[in-house]
């Protein structure tokens, strides 16, 4: 008996196949993607859920945040609530000591991330501020032997050798929109800025974590735009941050994105990066909601317990949805996936 395919599964079906050979979509078939009617989405989870599964089968992969540094930041970016140019009712506090940082790496570990992310507001770090967490890091990889990311803001390529030198295994900075856009959302560092800081820190030998924040009045051409230049950064990690419009910012009025979307931008980051960790970042309680287990079908990464000023849901939820679809928590080691010549 022949098999019916549908029309909505072979176009889907093409280009996970597409994806899987490791040939790059078309700016066109991004675009379909974005635009795949609500009726559709299933199939299209389901040839991303191929191309997921191909790589990383049914693992995930969790990341714990720490916010080293909060507030007291100078520059004007619209969607922060630690920058300038926000009111929001945060914490603000200057560096985390030593003791408190080993401290967050071991709540991490036991809630079985696999990645501890050391965050700190700022346009960038000074050099006793680097060398303050390089210092941190060598007593972390001492005792529990973590993969360590650290997203610092803009890098010289001195303060990239030495973190690499101390331990860091991977560089968050975040690319956020597109370069057309990014005057839009921020006017006191550029684009430009943000990729040089990506370059000096792959020239220091640490693996690249870069992603994008989705729902801040950008077009879908600024998302293909952004996820294709992401492309051609070999990036070993992709964030993909849902905008949580917090009270006090620029964007607190900003609420534009429904779970059905959030779910395609990531079918076409899974699509577009088919061997690339793709990790649902901030947001994700707040614009996915009640479809939040089905962003992994897509995605093999997401952060646990709370954000950097913003609540998670708690770390204990988030185990029970992962089990719940069948999946399991990648644990102890602190080796990296790194993305393959064809993966982006």
């Amino acid at each position: 008996m022949t098999k019916v395919i549908s029309t909505t599964e072979s176009i889907w079906g093409r280009l996970a196949e597409k994806s899987l050979a490791g040939e790059l979509l078309t700016r066109e078939e991004a675009h379909s993607i974005l635009e795949c009617p609500d009726e559709d989405l299933l199939d299209l989870l389901s040839a991303a859920f191929r191309v997921r599964r191909s790589h990383f089968g049914l693992q995930v992969q969790l990341y714990y945040l720490t916010n080293a540094k909060s507030g007291l930041c100078p520059e004007d970016c619209g969607y922060c609530s630690q920058s300038a140019v926000s009111g929001a009712e945060i914490p603000k506090y200057r560096f985390r000591n030593a003791d408190e940082l080993l401290a967050g790496a071991r709540t991490a570990s036991a809630a079985q991330a696999r990645t501890y992310c050391i965050v700190a507001s700022g346009r960038g770090p000074s050099d006793r501020e680097v060398e303050h967490v390089a210092g941190a890091v060598r007593q972390i990889k001492d005792e529990l032997g973590m993969h360590i990311c650290a997203c610092l803001g803009l890098l010289t390529p001195e303060q990239a050798r030495i973190l690499a030198d101390a331990g860091v295994d991977r560089i968050n900075h975040n690319l956020n929109t597109s370069h057309r856009y990014y005057d839009e959302i921020c006017t006191t560092h550029t684009y430009e800025d943000r990729m040089e800081t990506l370059r000096v820190s792959s020239d220091a030998g640490m693996e690249l974590c870069s992603g994008l924040i989705v729902g801040m009045g950008e077009t879908a051409d600024d998302v293909v735009d952004v996820v294709f230049d992401l492309h051609g950064l070999n990036v070993a990690s992709i964030p993909v941050n849902f905008l949580n419009s917090i009270d006090g910012t620029p964007l607190e009025t900003m609420q534009v994105l429904n779970p059905r979307y959030c779910l395609k931008v990531l079918c076409l980051l899974r699509l577009t990066h088919p061997g690339t960790e793709i990790r649902i970042a901030g947001g994700r309680e707040v614009n996915l909601r009640s479809l939040q287990s089905m962003g992994l079908y897509a995605a093999n990464s997401m952060f646990v317990s709370d954000y950097l000023t913003t609540p998670g849901q708690p770390a204990e939820a988030d185990h029970a949805m992962i089990a719940d679809l069948g999946f399991e928590v990648v644990v102890g080691g602190c080796e990296s996936h790194q993305p393959s010549p064809t993966s982006g």
